[in-house]
């Protein structure tokens, strides 16, 4: 017996055949065509996203030029898609390196712009929206609805009753963003039900602290992070946690305006909840195994017969500075830095970024270190890889023939 890929580590290897994980255990055999010693290294299953943007539109980023060094496997788009712009996004997964998964949004023009999708109640077709999911149910995995003033209007929480009419009939979760009011947050949060997801939880825009959280979370209610350019708040979720309300999933609602920072990618958002003392396997269970389950997705386990999407991290003891939403900062005890991202045991190459649409906000600062990281970058590729002693005689030269 062979496999295609084995991972040896401290206490337990891991197979791979076929894309998918063939063995779990200690001591198998090192048949293998590729061994990777894993030995002191944090190794969990692909991390999932549950709530990123890209698909088309104002905010959406390419996933793969951050995947590779991010531990990132399937990415969950929140709504950058509605009805009538769905194509564009199915363009994005079929070309994506990972596995891409969506939350329709029940505007149909999803995120084409920066906001006001809901203003206008003719976008938000319940029939449509279900039509829409119930042809690609392996993309769709649930609704998304934008709930806040600027994204509404005058229209309040008639697009969040919209959005659960058609997860309801799809049988599907309803993810909501929260933030700026009207409406207001309780009259959001009393409409969701149990197994919905409520995004931006520790917004210091919205402030979720009120008795409508503990009574949506007790009655089922998912907390999630949602982080973004303006949706976390260190001192929302310490008083969350020291009210017992935590995070049940961490996502880094990476998009456009917040790749740059303050996100910047998933393993700094789950330090950030290092920062205040969440202890990191309940970090990881956040970004695989709960948000599989939540949206009924593939993979977020390391058990035979599961995607073999996988990340190898170093643990570094070392004090990494953090910042939210609003420039408050934390100190996390330790860096996760990831070392390899497979997804069906498939290792993902280094990808270059693009360049920030020229409609991104940027500080100066932001855009001096993108120009030094251009440099950076442009000085290691044109220096040549290696010296003479690293080098091969790949066509040995023959003696000539003497005459």
């Amino acid at each position: 017996m062979s496999w295609d890929l084995l991972f040896t580590g401290d206490e337990r290897d891991i197979a791979v055949r076929d894309g998918l994980i063939a063995a779990v255990g200690p001591g198998l055999p090192r048949d293998a065509h590729r061994i990777v010693d894993v030995t002191g290294r944090l190794v969990t299953p692909g991390l999932i996203d549950a709530h990123t943007h890209v698909g088309p539109g104002y905010w959406g980023i390419d996933p793969d030029p951050v995947a590779w060094y991010s531990g990132v496997t399937t990415w969950v788009d929140a709504g950058s898609a509605g009805a009538y712009t769905v194509d564009g996004l199915r363009r994005v997964a079929r070309a994506a390196g990972v596995r891409i998964h969506a939350l329709l949004n029940i505007s149909a023009v999803g995120l084409a712009g920066r906001t006001g999708e809901s203003r206008d109640l003719a976008n938000c077709d319940v029939p449509l929206a279900i039509d829409t999911i119930q042809a690609d149910r392996e993309l769709f995995h649930g609704v998304k609805v934008r709930i806040d003033s600027e994204t509404v209007g005058d229209n309040g929480v008639e697009p969040l009753r919209r959005g659960l009419a058609a997860a309801e009939a799809c049988g599907v979760p309803l993810m909501a963003h929260i933030g700026t009011a009207p409406p207001a947050l309780d009259e959001v949060l009393d409409l969701m039900r149990p197994g919905d997801l409520v995004t931006h939880c520790a917004s210091g825009i919205a402030a979720p602290l009120g008795p409508a959280v503990r009574a949506a979370a007790e009655r089922g209610v998912l907390l999630d992070l949602g982080h973004g350019s303006g949706g976390f708040a260190f001192d929302v979720l310490e008083a969350q946690l020291d009210a017992g309300l935590a995070p049940h999933t961490v996502s880094t609602d990476l998009h456009a305006r917040s790749l740059h920072g303050p996100v910047f990618d998933l393993p700094t958002t789950m330090a950030k909840l290092l920062a205040v003392g969440v202890p990191l396997d309940e970090v990881v269970a956040a970004v695989t195994t709960r948000p599989a389950r939540a949206l009924g997705l593939p993979g977020g386990s390391l058990t035979v017969g599961d995607p073999a999407d996988i990340a190898v991290f170093e643990v570094r003891p070392e004090p990494l500075g953090l910042v939210d939403a609003h420039r408050q900062v934390r100190t996390s005890p330790v860096r996760l830095i990831n070392e390899a991202t497979f997804v069906a045991g498939r290792l993902l190459p280094p990808r270059l970024p693009a360049p920030p649409a020229p409609w991104i906000p940027l500080t100066d600062t932001q855009r001096a270190a993108l120009d030094r990281r251009g440099r950076d970058i442009r000085a290691l590729l044109t220096t040549p890889l290696v010296d003479v002693a690293g080098l091969a005689e790949q066509f040995p030269r023959t003696e000539p023939r003497s005459s």
